[in-house]
């Protein structure tokens, strides 16, 4: 029997309600108290964890992110801090030099944004890659994960020549003379993307504990994590039950992508449905793509976007395909989340549960994934049959740079719309994207509370009428999240016969300037009763 006595601590049970200890005896919460009453129920041999008096809150869950892809980006070349296109022209060069990898190798980054370029301010062209390197077949994806650029050599292997005609839900750019200028978004990234996605189960398994270290790190004990897709997740799968056989640190709640219905029901096929699996490793809701991104003008938007009137984005799948699969997951008592960013996007998914809820239920906890651009009636629908909406307050660090010009200033003001969802009651849960941001909860709890970019601007904050307080913040990234996963009754919470998956911050975030939020450290993470991480001097 394992059991920790945590002990002089401010742990966090419910709004307004603070204990001095907890118990966990084998991987659950045994008791909650004070610490006379908490130490006399531990048994002799407890491991004692003095808290010195600091805050022990649930172990933040985060309610959709790409673990795996998490991993590649700490491997790969990291893009995200690149100030221009010279700059990841460097960046790129250092990172060949120092790794030397084999000739031919495919040679992948994350990260970059053209927003944040301070020498050109436009998308990276083939041209761009080509003059890093003509022996490296390079694909570098941008910041949101729907737009990549590959250079000549990454075409050539992928077969794509100017012949290419991109799929429908896709765009291939071409130049002014009409050749493949290397940018490709959506559903014509395939080719593409399969040129790295194709690891074997040894290096997946790598990249997943690189992940879950950072992970522990950053005080996540929970991720919902969309890497389980159509060709490789067999060999991803195995990768992730090859972890969870070897001392996993992080549990794992899957969001199994698959856009085609034939490939859907080869999974479902083997058995993999909702709830299937571990408390560690376990399949989750099918998920969807019916959109793209902000920033690469690939959201599918009502009206034309107010910066570029010639597109009004993309639709990544038609409605019939969208009603096809939700039916699908539905019939075998699956649950969907469903990226949708754009307000067409958004009122096409909560069309599509219309049509598989009754009387105002949703018992299979269908979520609409992103909810970012919105009015107010759109977000009004969730309550019609109680739809989940997981969301990324840390989106507003770059998206309120963006988004007045993207969609005009009305329809910005009644985007990301947390404060409101609140007060509907729609069950809002937190998430990160991670790669797409970094995983840390601190600055995504900082984004939510204060609705400022992580430079404190803009003074007072965009649209602060939409903040919420730090209580709803950290339960909509702990008690919110484990709802989704149908977990409500066993994570979420510090009580009694919950899991013993926690986190020590330095600070008390309930009592202090939410200004001063992003001060706090991740002092010590616990994950089924056992301390993944303790912060060196801490």
């Amino acid at each position: 029997m394992s059991s920790v006595l945590i002990r002089n601590a401010r742990v966090y049970v419910d709004r307004g309600h603070f204990e001095e200890a907890l118990l966990s005896v084998d991987g659950i919460i045994r008791a909650v108290g004070s610490n006379e009453s908490v130490a006399a129920q531990a048994p002799a041999d407890a491991q004692i964890y003095d808290a010195r008096g600091r805050l022990v809150v649930p172990g933040f869950n985060d309610s959709h992110q790409h673990l795996l892809n998490t991993g590649i980006a700490l491997t790969d070349i990291r893009l995200q801090n690149a100030s221009g296109i010279a700059d990841v022209k460097r960046i790129a060069r250092e990172y060949i030099a120092k790794h030397q990898p084999a000739a031919g190798a495919v040679l992948h980054g994350m990260g970059w944004n053209q927003d944040y370029f301070t020498d050109e301010n436009r998308l990276l062209t083939r041209a761009d890659l080509d003059d890093i390197s003509t022996e490296y077949p390079l694909i570098f994806e941008r910041a949101c994960g729907h737009l990549l650029t590959a250079n000549s050599a990454a075409l050539a292997l992928a077969g794509i020549d100017d012949t290419f005609v991109p799929p429908e839900g896709g765009s291939a750019e071409r130049d002014a003379d009409g050749h493949l200028n290397g940018v490709f978004t959506e559903n014509a990234r395939a080719k593409l993307t399969a040129l790295f996605r194709n690891r074997t189960v040894e290096q997946n398994v790598h990249l997943i504990r690189a992940a879950m270290k950072h992970a522990a790190e950053s005080g996540v004990t929970s991720v919902q994590t969309c890497d389980l897709r159509s060709g490789s997740w067999p060999t991803v799968l195995e990768a992730y039950n090859r972890v969870e056989a070897d001392h996993p640190i992080t549990r794992v709640y899957h969001q199994s992508s698959f856009q085609n219905l034939d490939e859907y029901r080869e999974f479902l096929a083997a058995g993999h449905v909702t709830g299937q699996g571990s408390p560690m490793n376990r399949f989750g809701p099918l998920k969807l793509f019916v959109d793209g991104s902000l920033g690469a003008r690939t959201a599918l938007m009502r009206s034309p976007y107010h910066d570029d009137p010639s597109t009004c984005g993309i639709a990544t799948l038609t409605v019939d395909e969208l009603q096809g699969l939700v039916n699908e997951a539905v019939d075998h008592k699956c649950s969907v989340i469903i990226h949708a960013i754009g307000d067409a996007a958004i009122e096409r998914v909560l069309n599509a549960y219309d049509a598989v809820c009754t009387e105002g239920k949703n018992p299979y906890r269908l979520s609409v994934n992103h909810v970012q651009i919105t009015d107010i009636p759109l977000v009004e629908r969730f309550t019609k049959n109680d739809i989940l909406a997981a969301v990324q307050p840390i989106f507003l660090h770059y998206d309120t740079k963006i988004v007045d010009a993207r969609v005009g200033a009305a329809l910005a003001s009644t985007s990301y719309a947390f404060g409101t969802m609140k007060k509907l009651g729609i069950h809002m849960s937190f998430g990160t994207d991670s790669p797409i941001e970094d995983m840390n909860p601190i600055d995504n709890l900082y984004c939510a509370v204060t609705r400022r970019r992580l430079d404190g601007q803009p003074e007072g904050g965009w649209h602060p009428e939409e903040c919420v307080d730090i209580y709803d913040a950290v339960d909509a990234y702990t008690a919110e999240s484990a709802y989704a996963e149908f977990e409500e009754g066993v994570k979420g919470r510090l009580k009694p016969g919950f899991y013993a998956d926690l986190v020590v911050l330095s600070k008390n975030i309930f009592e202090m300037d939410p200004l001063e939020l992003r001060s706090t450290k991740i002092d010590a993470t616990m994950v089924d009763g056992k301390f993944v991480f303790e912060r060196p001097g801490a």
